[in-house]
């Protein structure tokens, strides 16, 4: 029996020391040289070097001086990448149907004036709760708020969103967006 077990458990040490180990350390050394930033949660700096988050993590803004992104249905709570996960709230449930017309409240109270329809991605959550990005008309929409709070004419908050919208990946595949986080923190660099 000990002649069986032998090589099966030599195998097992082995093939764990090959895949456990040298594997993910080749893998890791070769992302840190090949793509460091990606590699290393594509962490996002303030203009004083402060980590402020994630390109790839949505966060929380309710300042009426930024944009804000897609609700986040992560729980404890928002935007919690721990637990990335939708509301899977199906569009008849009641519940969705309160939470679309609370958000779509709140959008229209920060901003009366705006009597524009507001983009889906303002009141509904993404598959995951942590969508970083925005549609530019979600940008767009959010502009004459922001305008206002900050004091800034109107057409350079329009010329930064469209500075930061991305465009489809390889001019096909998805949309253009806007990382609110990035946008956000250039606002803040244009305010200074």
């Amino acid at each position: 029996m000990i002649k069986h077990l032998k090589p099966a458990i030599i195998l097992f040490v082995l093939l764990s020391i090959l895949t456990g180990v040298i594997y993910p350390a080749v893998v890791m050394g070769l992302a840190q040289l090949m793509f460091p930033n990606q590699a290393n949660g594509s962490l996002m700096t303030d203009s004083s070097g402060k980590t402020t988050g994630s390109s790839l993590i949505g966060q929380p803004f309710s300042s009426p001086g930024h944009f804000w992104g897609r609700p986040s249905a992560t729980g404890p709570f928002p935007y919690n990448a721990g637990a990335s996960s939708g509301s899977n709230l199906g569009p008849t449930n009641p519940a969705l149907v309160d939470a679309v017309k609370a958000r779509v409240e709140a959008l229209k109270a920060a901003d009366p004036d705006n009597k524009a329809p507001v983009p889906v991605d303002l009141i509904t959550a993404s598959g995951s709760g942590l969508d970083p990005h925005i549609s530019p008309a979600a940008a767009d929409y959010q502009v004459n708020r922001i305008a206002r709070a900050r004091n800034i004419d109107p057409r350079k908050l329009q010329e930064l969103v469209h500075t930061h919208t991305e465009a489809r990946l390889w001019g096909v595949l998805g949309e253009a967006r806007v990382n609110v986080l990035t946008l956000n923190l250039a606002l803040d660099q244009l305010s200074h």
